[in-house]
């Protein structure tokens, strides 16, 4: 679910490193928004991320 259904962007992985500069792995996720798009006569969910929304790839229902 944590995947952008029009680009395709989802979660990056990579190291969280302290002041002491101890590491640790660190995920970061996109930011994933359920709407509603027009399907024909029909309106669906789609999990789309902030920028596809932004960018006008999507058109709200």
């Amino acid at each position: 679910m944590a995947k952008c259904e029009i680009c395709g962007k989802g979660v990056h992985f990579g190291k969280k490193v302290s002041h002491s500069h101890r590491r640790s792995n660190k995920m970061w996720h996109a930011n994933i928004k359920t709407v509603r798009v027009p399907d024909g006569t029909n309106r669906r969910k789609m999990h789309v991320c902030t920028s596809c929304l932004k960018s006008g790839k999507v058109e709200r229902a």
